[in-house]
């Protein structure tokens, strides 16, 4: 469920000699960049792109957004038997087993380490380069002591619920038409003469007529 796209030339490059541990990084700035291994942190974003720090080797760059696409990995889900989970949640799994990470190189030895950390991961639709990428995604995080339990932003975490809406509406049964159920309308009652002018029934008198006012 990762997105691997095509790696393009980039200009602006900038080498910083001690990129280990670099001070105040938000897990919420951590990046992956289709077509470009590691990862990255957003420094700061315009319109066409963003200008990125590598975690490998602190080079900055900047990115067009016209040919990469940047993924949060806080906004990164992971499939699983049941419901999907973030990979905020998987990298917790991870962090709190104990297990020693496996070689990325060794398909056996990584799907043997996520059938002990996490075994709802949907191994059908998750496959080892998916693992391979997960696991050197949290050896670089852990590496430059990035705290990736934050929070999200209050924002992120309140588009579910208003998107929720529309979602049921579009599920609910065609409405019943506004005639059904309805009293009859009350033109329909003017179609029977009036009383005055109906004749007598079973040989009954004529009803009296008014006495003319002179």
């Amino acid at each position: 469920m990762l997105a691997i796209g095509t790696d393009f030339p980039t200009c602006g490059l900038k080498r910083i000699l001690q990129p280990q541990n670099i001070p105040n990084m938000e897990f919420n700035r951590i990046v992956a960049i289709t077509g470009m291994p590691g990862l990255f942190e957003v420094v700061s974003s315009r319109k066409d792109g963003a200008l990125v720090r590598s975690l490998e080797d602190g080079s900055t760059k900047f990115v067009s957004s016209r040919v990469h696409n940047l993924s949060h990995l806080e906004s990164i889900e992971i499939y699983t038997v049941r419901e999907n989970v973030t990979l905020t949640d998987l990298f917790g799994a991870m962090k709190s087993s104990g297990e020693a990470l496996p070689d990325v190189k060794d398909n056996a030895a990584l799907k043997a380490y996520f059938e002990k950390v996490y075994p709802d991961l949907d191994f059908d639709r998750v496959y080892a380069s998916d693992m391979k990428k997960i696991v050197k995604w949290y050896e670089t995080v852990d590496k430059n002591g990035i705290d990736f339990t934050a929070k999200r932003e209050e924002a992120e975490e309140e588009a579910p619920a208003g998107e929720a809406v529309p979602a049921a509406a579009a599920e609910t049964a065609p409405p019943v038409p506004e005639t059904v159920a309805t009293a009859p309308p009350a033109a329909a009652e003017s179609v029977a003469p009036p009383t005055a002018e109906m004749p007598a029934q079973n040989g009954g008198e004529k009803p009296a007529r008014k006495k003319k006012v002179e």
